[in-house]
């Protein structure tokens, strides 16, 4: 008998082979099964309580994929995908996981009954190729000249991608907001350039789109209630100075003798403070913001002079008013000339719900903006701030690809019909594995069904009759508990949302289909479980 060759450390875990395969996706399975029930307009939002027992409601599938704490490595694909896709696309988180999951199912009889993973895998890439040209030829091109045409392809898809979230009854009026606030930008669309701001208390409908910057009244001091709150074209002065007494202890040592020297001491340090506020005065400043705090002293003389200060200013709020009024941030006083301050048609604080904010409307190089949120509940306003992120996503990606296609599982349906009669062209085991895709794609439209508490069966069957028909479009009638034309029923979304839910599920799919062991190292350190815990000091419990 020949001795064992003991290779891996004691304690060290490793599984191989078929079973080791089919364990990955029964995993992956589980993950799926958590974010089913979200997908689409009746879908259904989840309660997750971290650690800290934070809580938050959400219906964004990469929010729950990072709020879930997965810990198999298998299915920490299928958060790597969603958190892929909602950096790249924004929406259409819940749609990859489902995909993936349903991709890995549908293959598991055929790794079960001993087909070679590396077989599926390479039919898998193959029809994702296919499928992505596929995508590409029957997507509808916007014409980008037309604003008013581009204006409305981008409300109904923006209002596509809010029909699924919390706020899906006030889809309208978000979807203009939410173009709105992108029409803005500049040519790069940059993200950080809207501003989210959270009010609680009032509804929905009291948000607002600020075209410019507002952020939160910081701390004041005594003085400030008299200084004017509303202005018209005025100057503007951002500064990251202290406008404060500062008491002399940052390790200073002076030594006086008698009292004169004291006072000669004091009396510079409010010189230097009046100096300073002199200058602002005199260039002709009228809002004053700075980074860091403006004292009670700076406060009083600014209000005796008619000129708004305020102090403690966040880093991003300051970036961005400068980004809108011009000007530039100063870090000192000399020579503040007209080219380094900035200016806006009006600006004014004004009371919005308990809270009071400063407004820069009217901004000359207005390349921001901010969207103020209202709503009851602070978990309510988050999930409102996190539907308007993938709706500002999805109308960038619009503004970029101008091609769009129907959603309600409409492409779905006609991709599936085109693997299928594509599989019975092709001889071999790639005939059945293509035929499985196929198949799989149709879980986007079954699932949207059984969301909304429909016979998911007799819906397919319908849509199945139609695509093979030619009704290219046909997908869910959510409202209607039938089928209808998406496209003429305008639930559009951009062309790239799919391919990058296409290719990341495929790539997810190929990549767990890849791996037949797993070895998992003992935890370095101890040999078992852990000492027992004393009371300190080496007493025992």
């Amino acid at each position: 008998m020949q001795p064992s060759i003991i290779l891996l450390k004691e304690g060290t875990d490793s599984s191989q082979g078929k079973p080791q395969l089919i364990s990955n996706i029964n995993a992956c399975q589980a993950i799926t099964d958590a974010v089913r029930t979200t997908l689409g307009p009746r879908g259904m939002d989840k309660l997750i309580v971290d650690d800290n027992g934070k809580a938050t409601i959400s219906n964004d599938g990469a929010t729950i994929m990072k709020l879930l704490d997965i810990v198999h490595p298998a299915a920490k694909t299928l958060v790597d995908i969603a958190n892929s896709q909602d950096a790249e696309v924004g929406d259409g988180t819940t749609s990859v996981v489902l995909l993936a999951g349903e991709f890995l199912k549908q293959c598991k009889p055929f790794i079960e009954e001993g087909v070679h993973p590396q077989i599926i895998v390479r039919a898998f890439r193959k029809a994702t190729f296919l499928v992505v040209n596929k995508i590409k030829e029957i997507s509808v091109k916007i014409p980008k000249d037309d604003k008013t045409e581009q204006r409305k392809l981008l409300e109904k898809c923006a209002a596509t991608a809010l029909g699924s979230k919390l706020v899906a009854h006030q889809k309208e009026f978000f979807a203009k907001m939410v173009v709105d606030a992108v029409m803005i930008l500049d040519e790069l669309l940059p993200l950080n350039m809207i501003g989210m701001k959270k009010v609680q208390g009032g509804g929905l409908e009291d948000s607002l789109l600020v075209e410019g910057v507002a952020f939160k009244k910081t701390f004041s001091y005594a003085g400030f209630e008299m200084q004017p709150k509303k202005y018209k074209n005025p100057k503007i002065a951002l500064l990251n100075i202290e406008l404060e007494l500062k008491a002399e202890k940052e390790n200073a040592e002076v030594r006086v003798d008698n009292v004169e020297e004291y006072q000669s001491i004091v009396d510079a340090e409010w010189k230097i403070l009046y100096e300073k506020l002199e200058k602002i005065h005199l260039s002709g400043t009228k809002v004053v913001l700075s980074k860091l705090p403006i004292g009670d002293v700076a406060t009083q003389y600014f209000a005796d002079r008619d000129m708004f200060c305020a102090g403690r200013v966040a880093d991003e709020d300051l970036k961005r008013t400068m980004k809108a009024c011009g000007g530039s941030i100063q870090t000192t006083v000399q020579n503040l000339t007209d080219d380094v301050l900035g200016t806006c048609e009006i600006f004014d604080e004004r009371q919005i719900g308990g809270e009071r904010y400063n407004l820069f409307n009217g901004c000359p190089q207005a390349k921001t903006c901010t969207i103020i949120m209202r709503g009851g509940a602070e978990q309510f306003i988050e999930e409102t701030e996190r539907s308007l992120h993938d709706a500002i996503m999805i109308v960038r990606r619009a503004i970029k690809n101008d091609s769009v296609v129907a959603g309600g599982g409409a492409i779905e349906m006609e991709l599936s019909k085109y693997l299928r009669d594509y599989s019975r062209t092709i001889a071999g085991k790639e005939q059945l594995l293509i035929g499985a895709m196929a198949k799989a794609l149709e879980i986007i439209p079954r699932q949207l069904c059984d969301n909304a508490g429909f016979d998911a069966t007799n819906i397919l069957n319908k849509l199945r009759q139609k695509h093979a028909q030619g009704g290219r479009w046909y997908g869910v009638d959510i409202t209607a508990e039938d089928i209808a034309d998406n496209y003429v029923a305008c639930v559009w979304e951009p062309a790239v949302v799919k391919i990058n839910a296409l290719t990341a599920a495929s790539e997810a799919a190929c990549l767990i289909l890849s791996v037949d062991e797993t070895i998992k190292n003992p935890k370095s350190g101890g040999d078992g479980p852990g000492a027992p815990r004393g009371r300190g000091r080496g007493r025992p419990m």
